[in-house]
């Protein structure tokens, strides 16, 4: 897959969102790393036997349920996608693309202070 087009992708995933809920969203889209750092608590890599368990993607900040006027800003909050796993988990463009949307949706979904078991349905 070609870095450029996932990059796309996940910038039309964010745009494509309500503009009156994306108008509270301060998170930076950052263009995809390529797997999860060894040693992170994300890590997981492509070549895993269980697709399931790999991690597609990551909110990094602190949800607005946790955020206080009172908190010293630590920096942005950012959603990181992790390109070779989604890759590992789809067997098309049209499949990655919308693992892609679905990832970013689920990311902005943890900095809206939502849980897993809260995003299972979503």
């Amino acid at each position: 897959m070609v870095r450029p087009r996932i990059v796309t992708w996940s910038e039309k995933s964010s745009s494509n969102l309500s503009k009156r809920l994306w108008t509270h969203c301060l998170v930076e889209n950052v263009p995809p790393e390529q797997l999860p750092h060894r040693g992170s608590r994300n890590a997981g890599i492509a070549e895993a036997d269980d697709t399931d368990s790999l991690v597609l993607g990551v909110f990094e900040g602190v949800p607005t349920t946790r955020k206080s006027v009172f908190d010293v800003p630590s920096g942005p909050d950012r959603i990181v996608l992790y390109q070779k796993n989604i890759e590992a988990v789809c067997s098309n463009e049209d499949e990655i693309r919308q693992e892609v949307r679905l990832t970013v949706i689920h990311e902005l979904g943890h900095y809206f202070g939502m849980t897993e078991a809260q995003l299972e349905d979503v």
